[in-house]
């Protein structure tokens, strides 16, 4: 948006014919009239009206060419049509700015640029205290809270869509409540199967080390970290003795008669063979393959 001057003069000149022409629409004698030039053609008054003449953007008849004419932007205007827009001042000998397709006056520029508040519509002035958000603007008294409508002013707020809210009723409207301790979520936390928790709420239940970002069991509902499932609830492989935890190699298990073996750990007591996946004889607590059960 700038302020302009209008512009120049008509791309055409008005005369007296004094040699015979004719018009070069209606072919009438031109000889001792008034008739116009335009676009290397002579033609009357009439026929320039009604075949040339540009149209006025405010009252829409043709600018004849008797007439005054402004043009700004390939739109004219009759000098007595340019005018502002909102108090209708003549502009045609003086500065002015095209907004929004309109022309207006400086000093209605000025008025309609002035900021207004959207809470109270009124205009905010010099020295008014203010929130701007995202090029919209309020009294610092005016930007309230859409649920409890207290006064926000410049204090933190939490926008959703069209409406702010404080701190206060943004937690209990909607943030996320922690699955353990019911408290809101107000910062990072973590999700695990579709619930939130606080990060430091998310723990082993037996030694509370902390498991976000670690490998842990979950037991009904109940959360271990690796070292106590081995040490409290894993199954003790009837092999090795050692835990079966589930991680890395032996995750496959071999259950038998309450007893549980790691996969690796399931081979027969005499020659050795695996047998995971395999038949095998169970005889005195001890697993022998088929051919080894035979010579028992």
């Amino acid at each position: 948006m700038a302020s302009h001057r209008h512009s120049g003069p008509s791309k055409y000149k008005v005369g007296t014919m004094a040699e015979k022409f004719d018009c070069h629409y209606c072919r009438d004698p031109l000889q001792g009239k008034k008739y116009v030039e335009k676009d290397g053609h002579h033609c009357c008054l009439k026929c320039f009206d009604k075949f040339c003449a540009n149209t006025c953007v405010d009252c829409r008849k043709p600018i004849g060419a008797d007439s005054k004419e402004v043009h700004y932007k390939n739109r004219y205007w009759h000098d007595t049509c340019f005018r502002c827009a909102k108090c209708l001042h003549p502009l045609a000998n003086e500065t002015f700015v095209a907004k929004d397709n309109k022309i207006l006056c400086n000093k209605c520029t000025t008025r309609e640029d002035s900021l207004k508040c959207k809470g109270c519509f009124k205009q905010i002035v010099a020295g008014d205290q203010n929130v701007e958000y995202k090029g919209t603007v309020w009294h610092k008294d005016c930007f309230t809270c859409s649920n409890c409508k207290q006064v926000i002013g410049t204090g933190s707020f939490f926008p959703k869509g069209e409406d702010f809210y404080c701190a206060t009723c943004h937690e209990a409207k909607f943030a996320k409540h922690c699955v353990k301790c019911n408290k809101a979520i107000t910062s990072g936390g973590i999700t695990y199967q579709d619930q939130p928790w606080h990060a430091e709420c998310f723990v082993c239940v037996t030694c509370s080390k902390k498991l976000a970002g670690q490998r842990f069991t979950a037991v009904e509902d109940q959360y271990y970290c690796v070292d106590c499932y081995k040490n409290f609830v894993a199954k003790k492989c009837a092999g090795c003795k050692n835990p079966i935890t589930g991680f890395g190699k032996g995750s496959s298990v071999v259950a038998y008669e309450g007893q549980s073996w790691h996969d690796y750990c399931f081979h027969c007591k005499k020659c050795s063979m695996n047998l995971a996946n395999k038949r095998f004889v169970f005889h005195q607590e001890q697993v022998y393959c088929p051919d080894c059960a035979k010579k028992l």
